[in-house]
């Protein structure tokens, strides 16, 4: 057994039953078994513990209880939003137990502060809905009306923006993604809108013909944080949930994720790990074991080795060289 590999499945059962499922040979039986694990020890059953009866996570939908409103916005991840994320990226089965209880008390008591919906129907800003609508179809919940709200709120240049309310401004590789994200997750789970895959397909175009990384105007980077892997990622963009995400949503490959799959290969370590790049600050119920900022991560390095078995199996004519660099667009986009 490869060593990264051997050192992968020495961590939580989160790790593990990613690891068996998507870079080894192990059986539908013993990947069951890991995902079950994940939700009753480690991180996912911790994660599980700290939700109140009330379906809530530390007081709060969006916001933890504790949050003085009237005071300047900062980032917080332990209320319920964040926290059902942070769940189903650990994978756990979400038909276990421990875990159905988990969703149940969220479908059925928890609402939005704002417009008193249920939480799976979804609130009002895009990168918000975007991951409501992965943990909806993780959770097999119905998306249809997350998928309306994302359609009403996309900009008329295409893609999303959380900070735009009219729909004539520039699109936000943030809140785009976590678009994205939510719309492929409806059509992998059965969903059906005539509207939702043309708008994924084009919103994802904005992205590939940046080489996920690049402004369009000049071929400089967007931003040199977009190229810092973080997990969590939360809310935030970067490359490798970027190509964790084009993985799925273009199986045949695409040669414009060239570039970023060249940054991703830069940022392997000489052990074959690869490091949190970047930590997005604000309180956590709790620290994820072995997964700090600057040191070698299971989850960092269990998602970059997928992203790049996809890319190797591919037929040469869906890549291109690791080292050209697409020339800089005359467009004025950004």
């Amino acid at each position: 057994m490869d060593d990264v590999v051997a050192w992968l499945l020495e961590g939580d059962p989160a790790v593990r039953g990613q690891v068996l499922r998507d870079l080894t040979d192990a059986t539908d039986e013993q990947i069951a078994a890991e995902r079950t694990r994940a939700a009753t020890e480690g991180w996912g059953a911790r994660l599980l513990a700290e939700q109140g009866e009330n379906g809530l996570w530390d007081g709060g939908v969006y916001r933890p209880g504790w949050v003085d409103e009237s005071r300047p916005f900062f980032d917080a991840w332990t209320a319920t939003h964040f926290a059902l994320s942070l769940l189903r990226e650990l994978d756990p089965d979400p038909a276990s137990p421990a875990v159905r209880v988990a969703l149940d008390r969220v479908r059925e008591q928890v609402r939005w502060d704002i417009g008193d919906r249920p939480y799976f129907e979804g609130e009002a800003e895009p990168c918000v809905n975007g991951a409501v609508l992965v943990n909806a179809m993780w959770a097999g919940e119905p998306g249809d009306r997350v998928v309306e709200a994302l359609l009403d709120r996309r900009l008329r240049r295409e893609g999303w923006n959380c900070f735009d309310r009219d729909g004539g401004g520039t699109f936000s590789f943030h809140s785009t993604l976590a678009v994205v994200e939510g719309l492929l997750s409806f059509e992998r789970a059965g969903g059906s809108h005539p509207e939702a895959r043309p708008a994924r397909l084009a919103a994802e175009e904005l992205l590939l013909e940046r080489s996920l990384l690049h402004r369009l105007s000049d071929g400089e980077p967007a931003d040199p944080r977009f190229a810092l892997p973080a997990f969590p990622a939360w809310w935030y963009y970067d490359v490798l949930r970027a190509l964790d995400h084009f993985r799925l949503a273009r199986p045949g490959g695409d040669p414009r994720l060239a570039d970023a799959i060249a940054v991703l290969r830069r940022l392997r370590r000489p052990d074959g790990r690869w490091r949190i790049e970047q930590t997005h600050m604000g309180p956590t119920l709790f620290e994820l074991s072995g997964e700090e900022e600057g040191h070698p991560s299971r989850m960092v390095t269990l998602r970059a080795l997928r992203v790049l078995r996809w890319w190797e199996a591919l037929p040469d004519q869906s890549r291109r060289s690791d080292q050209e660099i697409r020339p800089p667009s005359s467009s004025s986009s950004p």
